[in-house]
């Protein structure tokens, strides 16, 4: 997974395996940052409810992260900077309080 995330020229990991680097990684940042204000998105593999404050229960949350497996990883294990992904377009942070998630990155 390392090489990987290090070139995106080489092959990547099996489905599983991202899967799971995906989701562990997702809900240990939710278990650090415990709430439902914003609604973090890696789809297909995971989405997590954090942060503490308003919980949203009903239709689209206000407050949403959305991003790639490997832009995901990549913010987990500090390659990628939370702020310069959005910048460039490669994650979504819809609402207010969306950016706080990048406080809470990276998660390993």
């Amino acid at each position: 997974m390392a090489d990987w995330l290090r070139d995106e020229r080489i092959d990547a990991p099996a489905r599983a395996e991202l899967a799971a680097a995906v989701r562990l990684t997702a809900r240990a940042m939710a278990q650090s940052a415990p709430g439902s204000s914003v609604e973090v998105r890696v789809p297909p593999f995971v989405a997590v409810q954090c942060i503490s404050g308003p919980r949203h229960t009903r239709g689209n949350p206000p407050n949403v992260v959305e991003t790639d497996p490997r832009t995901w990883l990549l913010l987990a294990t500090g390659a990628m900077d939370f702020d310069s992904a959005v910048a460039a377009g490669r994650v979504s942070a819809s609402g207010g309080r969306a950016t706080e998630v990048g406080h809470w990155l990276p998660v390993v």
